[in-house]
This record gives structure tokens, C-alpha cells and sequence, in this order.
């Protein structure tokens, strides 16, 4: 997080579930983890390979909860207290968590000086979105406009997941209209999309290898014409997606200006369950 003073730029917050490159100016707020009736905090005291060993234990409950809204309040007050002129918060869609709603009662506490955005999304669809508001932050943009710049990083952020069961996702009840797949679940490979803050199937394929082809697929035409970064996601699947992101790159060419390859964190891994791959296309003005 960077110092502030007189002069210094609109603060940008997230969540821990934006799944952020290193060097950004941001302030993350964690969500929290339940193994068994233990709380740790994303990020900070649990780890995705903690959550994915549980997840695969089946007498082993695991679950999550949003930050209270004291934990936004302490955040935005530090930042404003240091000499932010005001607070650009990000956050998960509200359709996946109410985090969003956490932020919001937060800003109603603290005052007009903040501002929260919903990303309909999560993990870098959540991030590129905040890395474009602390971007217009730094180039000297008023709240308004830091607002505007997370607003325009949202609708060009296409997510792409590619998850080996629905399973964790019924149990979290996190599928949305993916609920009609269930039951075929077993039998297939979905590709999952998230539309408008929700979690829907896209494609269904009948194994792995192609449900990968497939998701670069749907990356490349989800990138168009346009100057792209990617994300790719990933829970314990590293060389995987490795794999998958060579192969993003070499079908997008010099298109590709950044791309990213990070495990994601506890949150997410709850939900979806070990297996996951995913890929944020963010397409440039």
C-alpha cells in the first residue's frame, strides 16, 4: 500500500478474492475461512492448498463469510485519516457474496468521500478492474473519475472457468442457472462464465483435455480484435496452468500486452472446489 499525504491520490480497496499481481497500489480487505468450526482470514492465515486438502476430505466442513462492515470502516477511516482525498471500493459480485453490502454499509457510516463498486465478478475480473481504478488514481483522477475508470475495467472483463465437477459450487450454491446441469454433472465438463454477477454454464464438454481447448477458445474470441491482458487461474493445478496460459499466448500473439498465472486464494477454493482453471481476458480501450 502506498504512504499518503497532501496531495496524494484517491485510495482503491478490494477484497482478498481479486487475486492481485504483486507492486499494485491497493488495499486488500480479507475475507474469512471456517475449517471445522476454525476461522483464519484469506490470505493471511489460510492457504488455497489448506482449503483444497479439506475440501477433499468429506467429513470436513469448510465455509466462508464476508468482512463485517467494522473491518471497511477501520480501512477507509485509516486511509482517509492519512490524507487520501476519498476511497474507490472494489469488490465480488453481490450475487456471490455480501461483501459488496459489507463495503456499502461501511461507506454509508464514513461518508461521501467513499465510493463502492460492484465488479460482478471475482478473481482478476474483480482485479483488472481495481488495477484500472488505482491506475487513474495515480494519473490524478478525482473519485468520480477512479469510479469511472473500475466501471469501464468491468465491461471489457470477460471470466472464463473450467472446473472438473459442479459439486462444491451445489454445495456453496454459488451455480445460478448452472443448476440445470446437475444432473448430468457427473458425465460432463462445464465451462463456466460469469455473466452479470452470476455463475452460468457456457459450454459442456466431455473431458478435460477439451474442456481446456475449449476454454482458450472462448478466451481468444472473448478478446476480439481488441489489446488484452489474462489471468489464469488456478487451484493445484500449476503446471496445468502453465500449460494453458503458453497456449493463450501463442494463439493471442502480440496482442497479449500482461498476463498473470496465480493459484487462487481460500475463498474461491472453498467454492469451486480443487481442479479449477480459469481465464480473465480484460480487453484495452
Amino acid at each position: 500500500m502506498i504512504g499518503y499525504g497532501a496531495g496524494m491520490p484517491v485510495a482503491v480497496v478490494t477484497d482478498s478474492t481479486a487475486y492481485l499481481p504483486t507492486g499494485h497500489d491497493v488495499t486488500v480487505v480479507p475475507l474469512t475461512v471456517v475449517i471445522n468450526g476454525v476461522e483464519g482470514l484469506d490470505g493471511v492465515d489460510v492457504t488455497p492448498t489448506e482449503v483444497a486438502r479439506a475440501l477433499s476430505a468429506r467429513r470436513v466442513s469448510v465455509t466462508t463469510s464476508r468482512p463485517a462492515p467494522e473491518q471497511f470502516v477501520s480501512a477507509y477511516r485509516r486511509l482517509l485519516d492519512a490524507g487520501a482525498p476519498g476511497v474507490v471500493s472494489i469488490h465480488l459480485s453481490a450475487d456471490l457474496s455480501g461483501t459488496v453490502e459489507s463495503a456499502a454499509l461501511a461507506a454509508a457510516e464514513v461518508g461521501e468521500r467513499v465510493a463502492v463498486v460492484d465488479a460482478r465478478s471475482a478473481g482478476m475480473g474483480l482485479g483488472f478492474p481495481a488495477l484500472a481504478a488505482a491506475a487513474a488514481a495515480a494519473a490524478g483522477a478525482d473519485l468520480a473519475g477512479v469510479r469511472a475508470a473500475a466501471r469501464a475495467a468491468i465491461a471489457r472483463t470477460t471470466t472464463l472457468l473450467y472446473v472438473d465437477t459442479l459439486e462444491f459450487l451445489r454445495r456453496g450454491g454459488r451455480i445460478g442457472a448452472a443448476s440445470a446441469l446437475l444432473g448430468t454433472a457427473l458425465s460432463v465438463k462445464p465451462i463456466l462464465h460469469v455473466a452479470d454477477g452470476a455463475i452460468v454454464v457456457r459450454d459442456k464438454v466431455r473431458t478435460a483435455s477439451r474442456g481446456l481447448a475449449r476454454l482458450v477458445d472462448l478466451a481468444v474470441e472473448a478478446a476480439g480484435e481488441s489489446d488484452v491482458d489474462a489471468a489464469v487461474h488456478h487451484l493445484g493445478a500449476g503446471e496445468r496452468a502453465a500449460v494453458l496460459a503458453d497456449t493463450l499466448a501463442a494463439r493471442l500473439g502480440d496482442r497479449l500486452k500482461a498476463r498473470y498465472v496465480t493459484e487462487v486464494g481460500a475463498v474461491v477454493a472453498a467454492h469451486v472446489g480443487p481442479g479449477l482453471l480459469g481465464i480473465v481476458i480484460h480487453r484495452h480501450p
